[in-house]
């Protein structure tokens, strides 16, 4: 082996995973209830399997040196030991493993029989049909890579954009990325889509999960496949679908696109799911967990035999106790130390805490992790809910924490179809949700803002959809939220009806204007900002094609939506005082931003306005140590509203209409379903 295959060497101290030595590979593996571990080396095709055994140390560490081994080389792990559902113990050596702490993972699931550790129905039996044959393979990487003097961008929270999207969905149809890059990490950060995010003031990056994942039988049965990527199955591997190649590559091009996107200013956020793993239930595959310790590993339910159920997934990851909470930072620590990350966000959060006493492990966990010091300064997101009871956590996590807050999602989705008596929420979501966020020394942007998402209606469809349309997934369209708070404006799916479109238009450009323009952290969904529509699937988490694909092909209607959103993020960067680390203060406030709440009449709202029913219009003032800053005005009703405007010189510095707003120096005409933000110092003279 020369130099070049070998340029990292293992750390001092035994830890789990392949790291290379001098004279080959020491490999490690967790299992304190296993009698026995066998390393499995295979080919380059992935058979000729030879078999390696591995002793134990007292802390329940299995470890083997093997010589003349190095990077590239693929392997597995069997175990032996005690088949007993009734016990939690469901050990089978007929299963090959994935080692949980593979840094790379090569090959798909083969779907077959041989994958499951007993019969279905038959729990007590196991099935001795060996998988290998039928699975993927951990994969030996090197662990060094020239970050040319990277370093995080380190965006204070306070000034992120935040831009979800998917690898593939970015990149797919892009016509000027090169085909073999398309649909890649690589392609991620091609020069097209770094130039498409520096255009909207992006500063960071939220990646759809990107660690290895697996589908489920019942997909591809369907012929269909996990396109999201919530079924993580390696908590350390790049998945070789977003890479060019499976033997490493995947984790070189990572680094490479996240070395980029430094570059280009743009922080990297991992989505990633800890709550769960790619096993499902105990009919699922055995990949790697259930078949190395799965009584160490799991959450167990009502019955020791089933799995703890709070994901909708299948099981629980118990990732309080040892081993689960050891693989939990290690995986966070190697994704910022070595893969120079800049944050996660936690799906389905609080299921992470159901390995304690829930909900009271729940601070606990979550302030450790940000109390960790390799994850100090990166940021932290929390989905604050799971499926199980006590479930929905929002508002509950610690200081150093933002979350995504669906309150405010569905106020301003209700507020912008039309809806009466949402004014008081849509206020409180502007000024930062402090019924949510205000205790506990937490600030604005502990709130997570958005209106749409990867879960759920687009914006485009939330303008042209009243119901889902999910046929496609094979579930008689069953799955997916049935409430969404959307409005089709007259007609169900696409029109070739101007004034249709018009205010269609209008209105996902209001609701994602008040996104940018709210106190807290923003978060734009991929595409978005370019009106992509998935017809209606609010739930097409296993659709891998042109329906969650951006089409980049734009007409006047994309680019004028495009442009809006550029000059709204424009419009947030110019003025601190949308970007408030503290909450807006009260008007009898003697110094700070002010926040002051008024009627289309110019006067201060007062307690009964803020609950009368038939209230649609209503307007911000902010001030900054008694000069008028900006002023936004928000009309939900169906008919034009006018407001009487402070005294002063005020310039419209955003619409998201495209009529004439009529704005002279005492009145602002709004249309209906419409924002206007009146600037009085230097006004952008710009609009929607």
């Amino acid at each position: 082996m020369d130099s070049t295959q070998q340029p990292a060497l293992a750390p001092p101290s035994p830890q789990p995973g392949a790291h290379l030595i001098p004279e080959g590979t020491r490999f490690a593996v967790s299992s304190m209830h296993a009698e026995a571990l066998e390393l499995c080396l295979f080919d380059a095709e992935g058979g000729n399997e030879r078999r390696v055994p591995m002793a134990r140390d007292a802390a329940g560490l299995w470890q083997c040196h093997v010589t003349a081994v190095g990077v590239g080389q693929l392997y597995g792990v069997r175990a032996h030991g005690p088949w007993a559902p009734h016990e939690a113990h469901r050990f089978n050596s007929a299963k090959l493993l994935l080692d949980p702490y593979a840094r790379a993972v090569s090959g798909p699931i083969s779907w077959h029989p041989s994958l499951c550790d007993h019969r279905p129905g038959e729990s007590d039996v196991a099935d001795s049909s060996d998988s290998a044959p039928h699975v993927p393979k951990s994969v030996v990487v090197a662990s060094d890579f020239d970050w040319q003097g990277d370093l995080p961008p380190r965006i204070p929270i306070q000034d992120s954009l935040v831009y979800e999207c998917h690898v593939r969905g970015m990149t797919m149809q892009h016509p000027d990325i090169p085909p073999e890059l398309r649909g890649t990490f690589l392609g991620l950060a091609s020069e097209p889509i770094l130039d498409h995010l520096r255009s909207l003031g992006v500063t960071a990056v939220e990646l759809m999960p990107i660690m290895h994942a697996a589908d489920d039988a019942r997909l591809a049965r369907f012929g269909l496949t996990n396109y999201w990527g919530y079924s993580t199955a390696a908590f350390f591997a790049p998945d070789e679908r977003f890479a060019t190649g499976a033997r490493g590559e995947q984790v070189t091009e990572f680094r490479e696109m996240v070395r980029r996107l430094h570059a280009a200013g743009i922080e990297v956020i991992l989505d990633v799911v800890y709550n769960h793993s790619a096993e499902i239930d105990v009919d699922g595959p055995t990949l790697s967990f259930r078949g190395l310790d799965n009584k160490a590993w799991y959450v167990a339910g009502a019955e020791t035999s089933r799995y703890l159920d709070v994901t909708g997934c299948g099981n629980t990851l118990d990732v309080v106790n040892t081993p689960g909470r050891t693989l939990l930072f290690d995986s966070l620590r190697y994704w910022v130390t070595e893969m120079h990350v800049d944050g996660f966000r936690f799906d389905l959060a609080p299921a992470l805490a159901r390995g304690g006493v829930f909900p009271g492990t729940l601070s606990t966990l979550f302030q450790s992790i940000a109390d960790d010091p390799a994850l100090a300064e990166v940021k932290l997101i929390a989905e604050p809910w799971d499926v199980g009871r006590q479930g929905y956590q929002l508002g509950q996590f610690p200081g150093g924490w933002s979350e995504w807050n669906d309150r405010y999602r569905d106020t301003v989705r209700r507020f912008w179809r039309g809806a009466s008596g949402e004014v008081a929420g849509l206020a409180t979501a502007l000024a930062g949700s402090s019924d949510l966020f205000g205790g506990d020394g937490r600030g604005p942007h502990a709130s997570v803002n958005f209106v749409a998402c990867h879960d759920g209606f687009t914006l485009a469809d939330l303008v042209r959809y009243e119901h889902r349309h999910n046929e496609a997934n094979g579930e008689e369209n069953r799955d997916g939220h049935a409430t969404n708070w959307s409005r089709n404006w007259g007609v169900e799916g696409e029109t070739p009806d101007p004034a249709i479109q018009e205010v269609r238009d209008r209105v996902a450009r209001a609701m994602i204007g008040t996104v940018l323009l709210s106190q807290g952290l923003p978060m734009i969904g991929h595409g978005d900002e370019l009106l992509r529509s998935q017809q209606g699937n609010n739930n097409a988490y296993c659709q891998d094609g042109p329906l969650t694909w951006i089409d980049w092909k734009l007409g006047a209607r994309e680019r004028a939506m495009l442009a809006f959103v550029a000059r709204a993020a424009a419009l947030r960067r110019r003025h601190p005082a949308l970007r408030r680390l503290a909450f807006l203060a009260p008007p009898s406030a003697d110094s700070g931003t002010v926040a002051i709440w008024f009627r289309t009449d110019g006067a201060i709202m007062g307690d009964d306005d803020w609950r009368a029913p038939g209230l649609h219009a209503f307007g911000l003032q902010l001030r900054e140590n008694g000069s008028d800053l900006l002023l936004i005005l928000l009309n939900g009703g169906a008919a034009p509203a006018r407001f009487a405007l402070p005294s002063g010189e005020w310039t419209v510095a955003l619409a998201s209409t495209e009529e004439d707003t009529g704005v002279d120096q005492e009145e602002c005409r709004v249309p209906a379903y419409a924002v206007v933000v009146l600037d009085k110092n230097q006004g952008l003279g710009i609009r929607g």
